[in-house]
């Protein structure tokens, strides 16, 4: 989406939530990915695969000149011979961790298998963030989300049109704020069941 069409579509959500919702969003995007010179990782359910999302990163990458903004689509089906960037697969998601970001776009809830594996991509120390359709248990696992319900005025796709756009302008990324209680609970948690370190 080009951004003329982008400037128009927020034009028609003037006075919604959503173009400072996926502002922030994008900011969050930016800052977790640019001082760690990428290690994005985009993953999306086994019936969803945002390849869309994907494309409009690596476009927003170049325009933008932040090549920390391309992304690594991670795959639930790898076909054997196929093209380097389309030949990823969930093995990936268990090799993240710090300094990483992986991003689930899950419009429907994930399978339990895809679940524990961003878990344990946090665990490692990834910053893991999510657009969904607001599944508690996708939201709890996020760093940072983006929740788009069937009550709401616009639909994934189009949030995802506007995440992609804000990220590459021009524009500083968005500070963190100071965590709040939930996250600050599961780091807590994941401290707390981590398993010991290994002895030498």
């Amino acid at each position: 989406m080009d951004a003329v069409r982008v400037a128009l579509l927020r034009e028609v959500l003037a006075g919604t939530e959503w173009p400072a919702a996926t502002r922030r969003f994008a900011g969050a995007l930016r800052s977790s990915v640019v001082p760690h010179g990428g290690g994005l990782l985009l993953v999306g359910t086994a019936a969803y695969e945002p390849w869309h999302l994907a494309a409009h990163l690596v476009d927003e990458s170049a325009w933008s000149g932040l090549p920390e903004l391309a992304p690594t689509l991670v795959r639930h089906r790898v076909e054997p011979g196929g093209p380097a960037h389309l030949a990823v697969g969930l093995g990936r998601i268990a090799a993240a961790g710090r300094g990483e970001t992986l991003l689930l776009v899950a419009p429907e809830r994930p399978g339990a298998g895809l679940l524990e594996r961003v878990h344990d991509a946090r665990r490692a120390g990834a910053t893991v963030l999510s657009l969904s359709d607001g599944d508690p248990e996708v939201c709890g696992l996020a760093h940072e989300t983006l929740a788009v319900t069937g009550a709401d005025d616009v639909d994934l796709d189009t949030v995802q049109h506007l995440v992609s756009a804000a990220a590459g302008e021009n524009s500083a990324p968005a500070p963190r704020g100071r965590r709040g209680f939930r996250d600050r609970l599961f780091r807590l948690a994941d401290q707390l069941t981590a398993p010991p370190p290994a002895r030498w």
